[in-house]
């Protein structure tokens, strides 16, 4: 509480020293890296009566920057956009997009619960050859709609750079791209409505010459799959994730009074 009395008072002197940019526009571009939490995997086949659960699965993303950028189409690799408004100065709106791709390690999976009508509780080698993926490879595809709280930090007197932090939290739905296999049965890939997600995000954003920025950002989403298409069923999920995001921007400030 006492650091609180300190930081907030400090925050407040320093975004009355620099002018309004109230009715700013921005676009940005950029990429992520992810990490993901364990989570469990619950399948449903009525058709098959099978209804059990893969517990604490392990998963991993793909970045594809890292492999090159000039060589592929942009929005191959883990890419993210975001479109804000500030409807006043230190308080915006921003559709937030990050294509996040979630693919499930190689490991020893335990299974348990019903299958085929009998109850199962063991060990599954999961790799494509014994018949077992579950790639959200074309993307896990967190959608937010955010609030923005900004900062201003720093703004030099020419205005030809400016340092603000930005906080965003939000909630939205994600839009998959679901193709998996279990025990050899292949589901039809598809993008889908898969449920919703939460996130609040973290950033630093430096503007040059007032109309182009760059900004580096953390963020942490939690998000519930549900009814994703499997063979003759569906699978229900949730997992956390920690992201990092560099962003390349345009921003477009207000027009002027005459």
């Amino acid at each position: 509480m006492a650091i609180a009395s300190l930081i907030v008072p400090f925050i407040a002197a320093a975004q009355s020293k620099y002018p309004s940019h109230k009715g700013e526009f921005y676009f940005s571009w950029g990429y992520n890296k992810e990490w993901y939490t364990q989570s469990n995997l619950h399948i449903v086949q009525p058709e098959l009566n099978s209804n059990y659960t893969f517990k604490g699965v392990r998963a991993h993303d793909h970045p594809g920057w890292n492999e090159g950028l000039l060589n592929r189409a942009l929005t191959i690799p883990q890419y993210n956009y975001r479109l804000g408004y500030f409807i006043k100065d230190d308080l915006g709106f921003e559709i937030n997009f990050d294509h996040t791709k979630y693919i499930i390690d190689r490991q020893e999976a335990h299974r348990t619960g019903k299958k085929d009508g009998k109850p199962i509780d063991e060990r599954v080698n999961w790799a494509e050859e014994n018949g077992f993926y579950y790639f959200l490879n074309n993307g896990a595809n967190f959608l937010l709609f955010n609030v923005v709280k900004r900062w201003h930090l720093y703004e030099k007197t020419n205005g030809n750079l400016r340092v603000d932090m930005l906080g965003k939290a939000g909630i939205g739905p994600v839009l998959p791209h679901v193709d998996n296999s279990l025990d050899g049965f292949q589901n039809h890939p598809d993008f889908q409505f898969g449920g919703w997600n939460v996130g609040v995000e973290q950033a630093v954003r430096a503007t040059f010459y007032k109309y182009v920025y760059l900004e580096f950002a953390h963020k942490i989403d939690y998000a519930r799959y549900s009814h994703l298409n499997i063979y003759r069923g569906e699978a229900h999920q949730a997992f956390g994730t920690y992201e990092l995001i560099l962003n390349l921007g345009v921003n477009i400030p207000p027009r002027k009074k005459k």
